[in-house]
């Protein structure tokens, strides 16, 4: 008879065996700099941030106690809803415990003669919104175009069919195309999800994401998002036409049977989405930040890959150097996110670096020599920087609407 608890090792135990290498839930050194943090805008410390979290705390206490639906509705919900559909030029927006859970929300949308169509890429919480949900899944390669159109031409001409893609990628950094996207979707009769989790707060002249970066606010179907990155809080966000948001509210299993957002994380989240509103110099820092750290990685010999954003991959490709990179930068104090299989194919791992507003000058140059000096000891990059190099352009947001 089979034990369900005999279970095999996953591929990146071995791997941390050979290398020695801990790199997952692990603790920053008090003094290491932090730069794999998904805080883009440094608003998790910002002194409003914590005031208004810690208000609300003193006010509602620490838990709702409830689901949304029952007891679990407090006035700040409610204006962080109206605040988040003003902001976003949507009729309604519903806000969930997490980022993972608004994802999974999406499944309530997928009925039996449904048809979904994801990028190949997207976030694990997509991927689990679409098996929640019922009728044909189908996946398209990363960002292609031609092959999302064959899946969408072959699909049954009646089916009800959602385009699901990330906005902008979180390992590699780069972009969905979503105009190219809106287009099929128009063709096809197709409705289209973004998910602004590492877009919303830091592309487009006002920090609303993807679609404003594009200059595509009418674009997208329904949004959905995380406070847990640009927000400096935690919880997750939809937003769309009202009709919808209202049937997700009644359907959707992840926000009916969890417990509300706790009071700190939506008021930390409101005051946060006023700093976004009113502060575009912020965003304007993190991508000065970012362009240094992605020419000065390329300048050393290493790849960033295809990142236009403040995500900076640094490409290694097997995991074993990957691992041995990330223990060297972190003995060297700085603490980056090595990436391996299953959450990049496998032979891409990459080491993930995200600058912060909060970062100093001095900071991107101590990663930026940390770098030099691990990849010179592992062999990643030559001791002399002696190639062609190509400068990246970010899609830089525009800080004048």
């Amino acid at each position: 008879m089979a034990d369900i608890f005999d279970k095999k090792p996953i591929a990146a135990f071995g791997e941390m065996a050979e290398t020695g290498a801990r790199p997952y839930y692990r603790t920053a050194a008090p003094d290491a700099i932090m730069a794999g943090c998904n805080d883009y805008l440094g608003l998790a410390t910002d002194p409003r941030v914590v005031e208004a979290a810690a208000a609300a705390l003193a006010r509602h206490g620490t838990s709702c106690s409830g689901s949304r639906i029952l007891n679990g509705t407090l006035p700040l919900h409610e204006e962080l809803e109206a605040a988040l559909a003003d902001f976003l030029g949507c009729e309604a927006a519903l806000v969930t415990t997490t980022g993972f859970q608004a994802n999974l929300a999406v499944g309530a949308l997928l009925g039996p003669g449904d048809a979904s169509f994801s990028d190949m890429a997207n976030h694990a919480s997509l991927v689990d919104g679409v098996l929640l949900g019922q009728g044909s899944r189908h996946r398209y390669r990363h960002g292609d175009l031609d092959h999302l159109e064959r899946l969408l031409a072959a699909a049954d001409p009646d089916a009800g069919k959602l385009v699901i893609t990330d906005g902008l990628f979180s390992m590699e950094g780069d972009l969905c195309p979503l105009p190219g996207l809106r287009e099929l979707a128009d063709r096809y009769g197709a409705r289209l999800v973004v998910d602004g989790a590492h877009d919303i707060g830091l592309l487009g002249a006002c920090g609303r994401g993807v679609a404003e970066h594009f200059g595509a606010m009418d674009a997208v179907d329904l949004f959905t998002g995380t406070f847990s990155k640009c927000f400096g809080s935690l919880g997750g966000l939809l937003a769309g036409p009202a009709g919808i948001v209202e049937y997700l509210r009644y359907t959707a299993r992840p926000v009916l049977f969890s417990a509300a957002m706790s009071p700190a994380s939506a008021a930390a989240a409101l005051a946060s989405l006023e700093i976004i509103r009113t502060e575009p110099a912020r965003r304007e820092r993190v991508f000065d930040h970012a362009e240094r750290l992605h020419n000065g990685l390329r300048a050393l010999g290493f790849s960033t890959g295809p990142s236009v954003t403040p995500v900076v991959p640094v490409h290694v490709g097997h995991a074993v150097p990957c691992l041995r990179m990330w223990q060297a930068l972190h003995d060297a104090g700085v603490y980056t996110n090595a990436v391996v299989a299953p959450a990049v194919p496998r032979g891409r791992a990459l080491i993930r670096v995200t600058p912060q507003a909060t970062h100093t000058e001095e900071q991107i140059t101590r990663i930026l020599d940390a770098f030099a000096a691990c990849g010179r000891r592992l062999g990643l990059v030559p001791e002399r920087a002696e190639h062609d190099w190509t400068p990246v352009a970010l899609a830089r947001p525009k800080l004048t609407p």
